[in-house]
């Protein structure tokens, strides 16, 4: 379907994120706090109001319709789970998540499990995020391994005036669905504190495919001086998941338990000239999955288990050595550990585990890096940035990337850069399972891309250029590990917003995507069109998106899917804390599928109320 007929399909959707008239301030892109538009690379921000307005408990549904080339796989009304099956995988412009080219950071700080590498999508809670940033591209200087293809940032909530702020929400809706959240925000003078709770629940579309999660964040911040402050915060999530396996191999007592936190320490710095700080932080996993049996007659004998943990230190320090200048220094150290091996169910004891990681499930990861911003002329910015990253296991790489921002009018900007993005080897990759090869280097990305970016006073828009060439991509030959994969991606993405008066606003995104070598849930076009309306006690959000030629399987069996979606939220205040909320999702009743063999459901809804007081 063309950009064309989605237009005329709707006049519907989704309100832009930020009001046009705002600077986007963002943290993503070089650490400390910096106007977007003088930043070489692309990023997106969602804030918590937009992340809210569709009463979604999970942050990657609205990203997928926010951030153009972001896809997200699914499998079900709720609930990605991990293992066989799984979905919660994370594509951007061809570069997948689901082997840990992409990194989601809490507050800057790496989470993926040491085990495989990838992001645990069902811990990324709305609850817990005051905002997204999507920063399009590798982010390798930054933030080293596993940030080649981009990041995805969640900024944790805050509260910055004095007061008491409490939120809950409850909903119910098709299958079973149940979701309910709480959250409590305090500030007195230096001291301010955040408090979630969180509950989920699904039986789901098809049986033995249940979910049941819930979890909670804390965050606990002081002010010593108008200059210094520090916090601590922790977020934990626990899910439980069955799988019914795919259509063609459906699966009896496929179950998962898994637990997911992090827990992080910082001290701020901020003065006119400089700001910086330094962290720790430790992210832990405990994952316990019955793998499941085609008959239910000969259960499984065994649960596979695994513990993971990563550790880290992180400090950086910007300063404005002169006008137009912005030098950033930083540094970080991360101990990666992870264990993965079988227990009997009937005893209870370990039991041999086919890999080969005895002796080897920890690694170490030290780097420095520098990047230099400096305003050459009032309508020119470069930015070069360095970092050197080595490995325990795998030696020494060496990341630049470098950037030019022009603004030849006032209202917009034009920006060019080249990056490099590279990932480690997992353990999984190294050391579990026959293909497993302990000789693996890491994966390596080019990308270069053109983007332009204006706004008035009502209407914004952008478009992007990329091309992404890689090599020494990891992918399983004759039974066995090796870095012989390549990737070369190129395409297009559009964006534009529109605020048409108080009570309407319209945006659209679009990305076209080409790949020489297809990847699973990777789409050739994905297209966003919506609306958002707001009349006295009335608001209305609707969202059509269309996906062309998603790829869920390749090779010799290659098959694609076309669908088109179209969901909308409606709320209605019944009094000044009390809103009433309905959502409906697939309205047109789709049949599709993202991951193969597992269906997608056709119309669901939810409604529920939303109480602040």
């Amino acid at each position: 379907m063309t950009i064309i007929t989605l237009a005329a399909m709707t006049a519907s959707a989704f309100a832009q994120t930020d009001s046009l008239q705002m600077q986007e301030v963002v943290v993503t892109g070089t650490r400390n706090a910096v106007d977007v538009r003088h930043l070489p690379m692309t990023v997106t921000v969602i804030n918590r109001e937009t992340l809210t307005e569709q009463l979604q408990t999970n942050v990657l549904p609205t990203a997928m319709q926010q951030v153009p080339g972001l896809f997200v796989t699914s499998r079900s009304v709720m609930g990605y789970g991990v293992s066989t099956g799984a979905a919660g995988g994370i594509n951007l412009r061809g570069i997948t998540g689901g082997a840990g080219q992409l990194l989601v950071l809490i507050d800057g700080h790496p989470q993926y499990n040491g085990i495989y590498g990838h992001p645990i999508s069902d811990s990324y809670q709305t609850q817990m995020a005051e905002r997204l940033e999507v920063l399009r591209g590798p982010a390798s200087v930054l933030y080293g391994s596993n940030a080649m293809g981009g990041v995805i940032n969640i900024v944790t909530r805050a509260m910055h005036e004095d007061g008491v702020r409490t939120q809950v929400n409850l909903g119910a809706g098709s299958y079973g669905t149940v979701q309910a959240a709480a959250s409590n925000q305090v500030r007195n003078g230096k001291y301010s504190s955040t408090v979630s709770l969180q509950y989920n629940r699904t039986d789901n579309h098809r049986p033995r495919m249940g979910f049941e999660q819930y979890g909670g964040y804390v965050k606990q911040a002081y002010d010593f001086t108008p200059r210094w402050d520090a916090y601590i915060d922790a977020d934990i999530t626990h899910f439980n998941a069955s799988y019914p396996g795919a259509t063609t191999s459906p699966l009896f007592d496929a179950d998962q338990l898994i637990t997911r936190g992090v827990v992080s320490a910082a001290l701020e710095n901020h003065y006119n000239r400089t700001s910086g700080a330094v962290s720790v932080y430790s992210n832990f996993g405990r994952h316990k999955i019955d793998d499941g049996t085609s008959d239910p007659a000969v259960p499984t004998q065994r649960y596979f288990r695994s513990k993971d943990a990563l550790t880290g230190v992180s400090w950086f320090q910007s300063a404005r050595l002169f006008k137009g200048n912005r030098l950033t220094l930083g540094f970080d150290y991360q101990h990666i550990y992870g264990h993965a091996y079988y227990t009997s169910k009937e005893t209870g004891e370990v039991l041999d585990t086919p890999n080969k990681q005895s002796g080897k499930s920890h690694r170490d990861e030290v780097a420095g890096y520098v990047d230099l911003r400096q305003e050459v002329l009032s309508w020119l910015t470069l930015d070069a940035g360095l970092r050197l990253d080595h490995h325990s296991i795998t030696g020494t790489e060496w990341i630049p990337q470098f950037g030019i921002v022009a603004r030849p009018v006032a209202s917009g900007e034009l920006k060019a850069m080249a990056s490099k993005g590279f990932r480690n080897p997992t353990m999984r990759e190294m050391y579990l399972y026959p293909p497993s090869n302990e000789d693996l280097e890491p994966e390596r990305i080019w990308n270069y891309e053109l983007a332009w970016r204006q706004r008035f006073s009502r209407f914004a828009y952008g478009a992007n250029l990329f091309y992404i060439k890689g090599d020494n991509m990891i992918q399983t030959i004759n039974r066995q590990n090796v870095n012989t994969g390549e990737i070369e991606n190129y395409g297009l993405e559009l964006e534009a917003q529109y605020y048409i008066n108080r009570h309407w606003s319209l945006n659209t995104n679009h990305s076209l995507l080409h790949m020489e070598h297809h990847i699973v849930a990777a789409p050739e076009y994905k297209g966003f069109l919506g609306a958002n309306f707001n009349y006295e006690k009335w608001g209305v959000i609707a969202g059509l998106q269309y996906i062309g030629k998603l790829y869920i399987a390749v090779g010799e069996t290659e098959q694609k899917e076309d669908f088109c979606l179209l969901n909308a939220t409606v709320s209605y205040a019944l009094h000044k804390n009390v809103r009433l909320w309905v959502r409906g999702e697939n309205l047109l009743a789709q049949r599709y599928e993202i991951n193969l063999g597992y269906p997608m459901p056709k119309a669901t809804f939810m409604g529920g109320a939303s109480v602040e007081f």
